[in-house]
């Protein structure tokens, strides 16, 4: 049985990636900021997991390493999930408010990353759920962007996070065939999950999580070119 890790599972895309994945016959290790969530299932692990506090992620990190020794199993795929929005209605950058938006969908996306690598399978595919707001070619465009300059903190959250992931895959392809008999190397990518109904998407968005679910279990389960940002299986443009 395989294994994937997703973090912020207790609501939306989260939740129905989890699901998604428990249907397939994976064992799921997922977190909430209360360690519970409102569904169950015997290859389910849920973990306390707040990305903005270093007690929180080290705590996580431990437990983690811990259950993977124990059942001697890596982790197949990780998926970095768990996001906020703090500035949908700003039009300006708030430093504070840019602060806190980073902390969470970037530097915790990169923490929980980091600390995880060494669980992880030496073919394994780790995935960051971006947004259409992360690229430049298309918040820049007033005609393709729904809300072209607001929300800028979230914006330049997931910039950053793209170009974390494409550092991340450089030094994958580079150092994996370096560090294990195979030559394997751990895939990383990038994913426009589209415009979904959650609390950050909004009730009168394109798709629903399951949807959106979908789209980013195909690509999980694939082992796609490595460092690329996707969309419906295809490049999407930075």
């Amino acid at each position: 049985m395989k294994t994937v890790l997703i973090t912020g599972v207790s609501s939306g895309i989260g939740q129905a990636l989890a699901k998604k994945f428990l249907a397939e016959n994976f064992a799921v290790i997922g977190t909430s900021l209360t360690g519970k969530v409102d569904f169950d299932d015997k290859n389910l692990t849920i973990y306390q997991l707040d990305l903005t506090s270093t007690d929180s992620m080290n705590e996580f990190h431990k437990h983690v390493f811990k259950k993977c020794e124990a059942d001697k199993t890596p982790i197949d795929i990780l998926i970095n999930n768990a996001g906020v929005m703090f500035d949908d209605d700003e039009t300006h950058v708030y430093v504070e408010t840019l602060r806190k938006t980073l902390e969470v969908n970037l530097l915790g996306a990169v923490g929980t990353t980091e600390f995880l690598i060494p669980c992880m399978s030496t073919n394994g595919h780790v995935i960051f759920i971006s947004s259409a707001a992360g690229s430049l070619a298309d918040t820049g465009s007033i005609e393709k962007s729904r809300k072209p300059y607001h929300y800028p903190a979230y914006k330049i959250s997931k910039c950053a996070l793209n170009m974390y992931m494409r550092t991340l895959a450089l030094r994958f392809k580079h150092e994996g065939p370096i560090n294990n008999k195979n030559g394997d190397y751990i895939t990383a990518s990038c994913i426009n999950p589209g415009w979904v109904k959650t609390a950050i998407g909004g009730d009168d968005a394109d798709l629903t999580p399951e949807q959106a679910a979908e789209n980013i279990y195909k690509l999980a389960i694939t082992r796609p070119e490595t460092g690329q940002f996707w969309w419906n299986g295809e490049k999407y443009p930075w």
